[in-house]
């Protein structure tokens, strides 16, 4: 039984944030995203009265701030998400392929976020096409896949990396024919690597030719050409990580696994142990030790800084699908692709008229109308509950 505390991301903002804001300058961005959070399932952003009819316990119900970097807003969100996804899996091979950028790069992300995270994501469906239509890899066609970004390691610094979700064979549209990849294997993991690789760097070079790169001030040491040169061939001589493997399991069992990736947020609140004394300890697991779970303890401030350092910005997609299950090609590529294997017809979109409270028990498995004071009554809502003028403390 997991004897944790019932901590939240929200208590460790509410012990540091007006120290962190107090002592430097806030992004309006991070700013916005910090308040959300405190006011999350508060009184700030008001909600509903309910009453038990077993033991008249009255249950004030507040309302969620559905940001998407709240990690206590994400459940319902990832279990909406993937209900509409379900009627687009199919019965082949699915593949989870991991493409990371090298942490030199991180400098120049931090500065250029929106444009080289998303030359991040067009790399990637360049590299994945452009191997799924050569004919070396035998399945000459359109690929279709869901890519989903990350910007962090267990410890809150910065890796910026795509996972993608890539279904096992290829779609070629003019031949009406769908080739399947090998169950276990899609495309070589160094040739993969290689051609990441040399195509990220012809778009990082061609725009620093054009002007359209950022520098950290003037001062920064990349704005100099012998720095860029220094960085570009360390960046050539680098090892660059891909990583292919199969999924396991049935089309559902690979839903599920795809929900592990495509809502979290840098760090979820059951890995927060502890707030006191101005610092923080989380829960996170080593990679380089066989994924053992280890402690980690950082000042509060240290760890606001962290989290904020994952926000992304302001209408950036970290979910993107590509080929053929893009939005404007999905509905006629399906169609025809589930044709040709001879596959059946998706289940039945979930029954309309649902409460509020039945949609969230049939997506999360939790009951919210059943009392928290005495465990066997139900809730009902006997009043509404106004915004507070002042937020949380």
């Amino acid at each position: 039984m997991d004897k944790r505390p019932h901590l939240r991301v929200a208590d460790v903002f509410r012990s540091g944030w007006k120290e962190y804001g107090g002592t430097r300058r806030v992004a309006h961005r991070l700013a916005q995203v910090a308040r959300h959070i405190l006011e999350c399932r508060t009184s700030a952003l008001g909600g509903r009265l309910h009453r038990c009819d077993a033991c008249g316990a009255e249950v004030p119900l507040y309302n969620s701030c559905r940001d998407r970097h709240c990690p206590t807003c994400q459940t319902l969100r990832k279990q909406r998400w993937l209900e509409q996804r379900r009627a687009e899996v199919l019965p082949v091979p699915y593949f989870h392929v991991v493409f990371t950028l090298p942490h030199a790069l991180n400098p120049l992300i931090m500065a250029n976020r929106t444009r080289l995270l998303g030359e991040l994501f067009g790399t990637v469906n360049w590299v994945l096409q452009h191997f799924a239509a050569d004919p070396q890899w035998k399945l000459r066609g359109q690929l279709g896949f869901i890519a989903v970004l990350h910007t962090w390691t267990q410890r809150l610094t910065a890796h910026y990396h795509l996972h993608c979700l890539v279904a096992g064979g290829a779609w070629n549209e003019e031949e009406n024919v769908w080739r399947g990849a090998h169950s276990r294997y899609l495309f070589g993991k160094e040739a993969l690597a290689s051609a990441f690789r040399a195509r990220f760097m012809r778009r990082l070079e061609s725009l620093r030719r054009r002007g359209k790169l950022r520098f950290a001030g003037e001062a920064s040491p990349l704005a100099q050409p012998a720095a860029w040169d220094a960085l570009v061939r360390r960046l050539r001589d680098t090892k660059w990580i891909v990583y292919p493997k199969a999924t396991a399991g049935t089309p559902e069992q690979t839903l599920d696994y795809l929900g592990r990736y495509t809502h979290r947020v840098a760090i979820s609140d059951h890995r927060i142990l502890a707030v006191r004394d101005g610092r923080v300890t989380f829960a996170w697991r080593d990679r380089a030790d066989g994924n053992a779970e280890k402690k980690l303890t950082v000042p509060v401030t240290d760890f606001i800084g962290r989290f904020l350092l994952h926000v992304l910005p302001k209408g950036f997609q970290k979910v993107r699908a590509y080929g053929w299950l893009a939005q404007r090609h999905k509905a006629a590529a399906l169609a025809a692709i589930r044709a040709h294997l001879g596959a059946a017809a998706p289940p039945p979109a979930p029954p309309g008229g649902e409460t509020a409270p039945e949609r969230v028990l049939r997506l999360t498995g939790v009951d919210v109308t059943l009392c928290p004071v005495c465990k066997a009554g139900r809730l009902s809502r006997v009043g509404e509950l106004p915004r507070a003028r002042d937020g949380p403390a």
